[in-house]
């Protein structure tokens, strides 16, 4: 298989000074220079952590309100009954059900972006964890996807809410908006993210906890931030 990159991608990497690190500012003007794809590409964070994942309590997980969203339409399915159900259906969720979403789900249904629950509802939903897990669709109480008031949940993750996790080589990847966006946009969105990162520090982490952040856009190269920007 070749690794040889695209003229695309060669002409947007000598754009990026080679050992330089970027503010916000700098990096959002400098992918807003390269020369775009075709298609909106999805802008991302990605955050290498020096937390050991095998850790319980260096797990870092959490979720973040972006003030521009991420100029992707999500899907939000609830899993609920009663009230909750029809409140959920008025937020504007996609799909909503109990055993019947459930059943659909271990039958190999995935296409969605969130899964939000009730709390009496997760005794069923744990039934298929294997299939939501491994993807990152499990409902948790720490990111506000375990709730009664599933219309609030609905509208914050509809509104642009993300979540994240880290992998099992300590490292964080979420979309912050489009190639699309304005500067300003992505630069707010990011910071967001970041700032949420450095509070999701777990308290028996040691020694340097952010080791690096990247900014990139599909097919394109990554450009790197500056230390001062995650620096604890």
């Amino acid at each position: 298989m070749s690794n040889k990159r695209s003229k695309r991608y060669e002409k947007a990497a000598a754009l990026v000074e080679e050992g330089k690190t970027y503010s916000f500012d700098e990096a959002a003007a400098l992918l807003k220079k390269f020369p775009a794809p075709k298609f909106d590409a999805t802008v991302t964070i990605s955050a290498n952590l020096g937390v050991d994942p095998r850790k319980s309590d260096q797990m870092v997980r959490g979720s973040v309100a972006l003030p521009h969203g991420t100029g992707k339409k999500v899907k939000v399915i609830v899993f609920a009954s009663g009230d909750a159900a029809k409140a959920a259906e008025d937020a504007g969720a996609d799909e909503v059900g109990f055993e019947d979403l459930i059943k659909k789900v271990q039958g190999g249904y995935v296409d969605f972006d969130a899964a939000i629950a009730t709390p009496d509802a997760m005794t069923e939903v744990r039934k298929i964890a294997r299939v939501l897990g491994p993807r990152g669709l499990m409902p948790n109480p720490k990111t506000g996807t375990v709730t009664d008031d599933t219309a609030k949940a609905v509208q914050a993750v509809k509104a642009g809410r993300i979540d994240y996790k880290i992998d099992k080589n300590a490292n964080i990847a979420a979309a912050v908006g489009k190639l699309s966006f304005s500067e300003a946009q992505l630069v707010e969105n990011a910071s967001s993210l970041v700032e949420s990162l450095v509070k999701a520090k777990p308290a028996s982490a040691k020694g340097n906890y952010i080791q690096s952040v990247t900014i990139s856009a599909s097919m394109l190269p990554g450009i790197k931030l500056e230390p001062s920007i995650y620096a604890l």
